[in-house]
């Protein structure tokens, strides 16, 4: 019998290799927007239809947005932000130096 693995177990292991951890922490911004989008959404009981409609856009392209394959525009993320009830602030840190 074949032992599964966890995805933390998987995740964990796979972000040892320096080339995987570059690329996930590259997009750690884009899955960041993402999750705060589908958290916020699911709070309000809204689906991705009745979000497009509150925000003025059409479901695929909430759908796009949550799968990560569309890269919004900072007028677009503002509509969704105030569709949700939410504010968008924008900060710049400084980079993290991780030593191995």
């Amino acid at each position: 019998r074949e032992k599964k693995m966890k995805f933390s177990d998987y995740k964990k292991e796979a972000l040892k290799d320096e080339e995987v951890r570059r690329e996930y922490d590259a997009l750690a911004v884009e899955y960041e927007l993402i999750n705060q989008v589908i958290d916020a959404r699911i709070e309000n009981h809204l689906t991705q239809k009745q979000l497009a409609e509150l925000a003025g856009t059409d479901q695929a392209r909430i759908s796009r947005l949550e799968k990560g394959s569309l890269n919004p525009s900072l007028d677009f993320i503002k509509k969704i932000a105030a569709a949700l009830g939410k504010e968008v602030h924008i900060t710049f840190k400084d980079k993290q130096h991780v030593e191995a």
